[in-house]
């Protein structure tokens, strides 16, 4: 009887923590396509949100830093775009496996499009942003720095 509790307790010691991990493969450190930029994947609560960490060109020409000049709010311009928030509000889809109902900004057109992201492999990651439905779109490959 005893080993059955103690087997008991084990598993459900181990489910709950495999189940509450599998979405969060997707945390920490991406460079962009272009390796322009880093961007550090977080989970606050249930959801997954990025921000850009660091630009391989943070300055501009002037040596100022880089603000989000593009971004059709004009409070909004003089923000740096290092440190800015740019993948918002992603669910872990079990059933699909991928993150969904988030949104992605481009500092440089200052858009926000609707994305899902999905992870091809541990280190490589596929972020497809788009208007309306997933079909019309643009996917771009993100991979893991660490």
């Amino acid at each position: 009887m005893k080993l059955l509790l103690n087997i008991y307790l084990a598993l459900a010691l181990l489910y709950p923590s495999h189940v509450h991990n599998k979405g969060d493969e997707i945390v920490g450190t991406w460079y962009t396509s272009t390796k322009n930029a880093k961007v550090s994947i977080f989970k606050t609560g249930n959801m997954f949100y990025g921000k850009i960490i660091w630009l391989k060109n943070p300055n501009e020409d002037d040596n100022k830093p880089k603000v989000d000049k593009n971004n059709p709010d004009e409070k909004l311009r003089s923000r740096h775009i290092s440190g800015m928030l740019i993948l918002k509000s992603f669910e872990f889809n079990t059933s699909d496996n991928n993150w969904q109902n988030g949104e992605i900004y481009d500092p440089k057109n200052g858009k926000t499009y609707s994305c899902k992201l999905t992870l091809s492999n541990q280190n490589t990651l596929e972020v497809r942003g788009f208007i309306g439905i997933s079909l019309i779109g643009r996917t771009e490959i993100w991979t893991r720095t660490e």
